[in-house]
């Protein structure tokens, strides 16, 4: 390392032991943890990272500078404002895990020329993966193909080779596409309004990706791959950034995101690309027709499995935020009804413990989303009285005074009455602990979407939900973008604490995911992202939110159902949402 330099203003100087009164001039100050720092013009921000990485637990991996996200292998331009974002951070663990994948492709493409690989879903943390031979027919992996490309991933890893980043025009990369048969790609880049775009290499595996990556394998430590289904898991660290997770089977929710990939391919669109295809060839409202035809089947099937379980009094649902809980409520209603059922929603937020009772977390605030804001036995009781035909006052919690109230409704049930309760908690046995189980009907609903960016890059479906919700609350709450993005964060914990770990106890999964939704809530996205500031903190997400709708071709929304799951969020819905 170069000697260290500190001048009258504390500044570090890291061009070497004698700066020049001409070298002094193409220095550049860098601001970096309020501490200021002299670089050489030029110098990558690579090298910086590595004469402050013992300054940060985790390893760094991309550079913000003066309102720019920054890969490290690109050199400082000018004096300005530094932060480096490590592994443990969501730009920094995004980065490291296209990085990985890249890794897998390339280890395979070295390996198996003969096979490609389609990156499936997100299950926990990790990939989903299949292979493919050249006819495009399944090839199922064993252990030892699976090991094979591990180890030539550590080996590749330990050579610490470059991921070696090019500038092309998208003309030229178009021709490259269609040269390696990478039609999934061609067909997206067809709708790309840049001139220009960023293709990497390693080893001589050619492959664009949809955001930062990191400036070498070395970086890529921490990864693992086991068999799983028909392909494979690829496995990243999570919280702990120097091992990779453990995978852990969620095979109902395998089956659900299988299916809805499945029917998104039988109807030739399971990419991006093949969606705006079909958007651009004027066929975008059959699909919309198809894809509500196809959910109302789906529901009316639950219904009918409810209608035939002996003694069930009680359908409890849950799902992650902007699941379209409360629609798909309404909708199974109106099934059960069909089924001769007399349905009657319930709510568990009813159930919470006066204000003065509830929990609070680790900050010192109200833990809303904690089983212990639910007055449990109460919850057991009544139900319980119910079960056995006793009539019950029902509770009603009233979000002002923060106190449960009792308003005169009563309820009993009669041979074909059945309860609806929604809540986060729906799943969790703790919750129902005292209800028989036969008397239960549990459903898990999440925005599962079925597309994927192209065969190498997923769609997160956290991202969908994230959309959902930032357009749901800009109209109903007059919450900006910006206040829904800070909050998101403290959202996936509370989901990933209390309702992820029970999901698999679902009796039925439900994926409200709309293969079309995407295209017409960029309309209302848009617009609400371009109003975030710049210079605050959830402006890079809301760029990374913005650079991904721009792949996806509008879609008006005057011809969606209004009992349609995307009317709770847009507006419009025939139901009381």
């Amino acid at each position: 390392m170069d000697k260290i330099q500190i001048d009258n203003n504390n500044n570090k100087n890291y061009s070497g032991n004698h700066t020049s009164a001409k070298e002094q001039k193409e220095l550049c100050r860098v601001f970096l943890k309020g501490e200021s720092y002299d670089f050489s013009e030029g110098t990558t921000f690579r090298e910086i990272a590595d004469k402050v990485q013992d300054q940060y637990e985790d390893d760094i991996l991309l550079a913000y500078f003066d309102g720019y996200l920054i890969e490290l292998g690109k050199k400082l331009p000018y004096s300005g404002t530094l932060q480096f974002l490590t592994a443990v951070q969501k730009p920094g663990r995004s980065t490291y895990r296209r990085s990985v994948t890249f890794l897998m492709l390339t280890a395979i493409y070295q390996l198996f020329p003969e096979y490609s690989v389609v990156v499936q879903h997100s299950i926990g943390q990790g990939y989903y993966c299949e292979v493919r031979d050249a006819q495009g027919d399944l090839f199922i992996p064993d252990r030892v193909f699976v090991e094979t490309v591990e180890e030539r991933m550590h080996q590749l890893q330990e050579m610490d080779l470059p991921l070696k980043k090019t500038s092309i025009h998208t003309r030229d990369a178009l021709k490259l596409f269609a040269r390696f048969h990478m039609t999934d790609k061609y067909r997206l880049f067809r709708y790309r309004r840049s001139s220009r775009m960023n293709i990497y290499e390693l080893e001589g595996f050619v492959e664009y990706f949809y955001g930062s990556m990191v400036p070498s394998t070395g970086y890529l430590k921490c990864f693992s791959l086991q068999t799983y289904q028909h392909g494979f898991m690829l496995m990243f660290p999570d919280k702990d950034t120097r091992k990779a997770e453990a995978f852990h089977a969620s095979d109902k929710l395998f089956q659900i995101l299988e299916d809805a990939s499945d029917w998104g391919s039988s109807l030739g669109v399971d990419t991006v690309g093949a969606l705006d295809d079909t958007i651009a060839s004027g066929k975008v409202q059959d699909l919309i027709l198809i894809q509500e035809a196809y959910m109302e089947q789906k529901i009316g099937a639950i219904a009918q499995q409810i209608a035939q379980r002996q003694g069930c009094k009680f359908v409890m649902i849950a799902g992650p935020s902007s699941s379209g809980k409360t629609t798909f409520s309404h909708r199974l209603s109106i099934q059960l009804r069909a089924q001769g059922l007399t349905p009657h929603p319930v709510s568990l937020d009813d159930f919470y413990v006066n204000r003065e009772e509830t929990p609070k977390d680790e900050f010192g605030e109200y833990d809303f989303e904690c089983l212990e804001a639910i007055d449990v036995e109460l919850f057991n009781e009544i139900m319980g009285d119910l079960l056995v035909g006793k009539e019950r006052n029902m509770p009603t919690f009233n979000f002002k005074t923060g106190c449960r109230e009792y308003r005169g409704n009563s309820l009993k049930l009669g041979e074909n009455d059945i309860l609806v309760i929604e809540g986060i908690h729906g799943l969790n046995e703790n919750l129902s602990y005292q209800l028989p189980e036969n008397s239960k009907f549990k459903i898990y609903i999440s925005a599962l979407t079925q597309l994927n960016i192209d065969n190498h890059n997923n769609l997160s479906t956290a991202d969908g939900r994230l959309i959902r919700r930032m357009v749901r609350d800009a109209r109903t709450r007059n919450t900006t973008a910006r206040e829904t993005l800070a909050r998101w964060d403290s959202v996936r914990r509370g989901e990933e604490k209390n309702i992820f770990p029970y999901q698999e106890e679902a009796d039925v999964m439900f994926n409200s995911a709309l293969i079309y939704e995407l295209s017409v809530l960029k309309l209302y996205a848009e617009p609400l992202l371009f109003g975030v500031p710049s210079d605050c903190p959830e402006y890079l997400e809301a760029k990374r939110l913005l650079k991904f709708l721009d792949y996806v071709l509008p879609v008006p929304s005057e011809t969606i159902n209004h009992n349609s799951i995307l009317r709770e969020f847009i507006g419009g819905s025939c139901f009381n949402v």
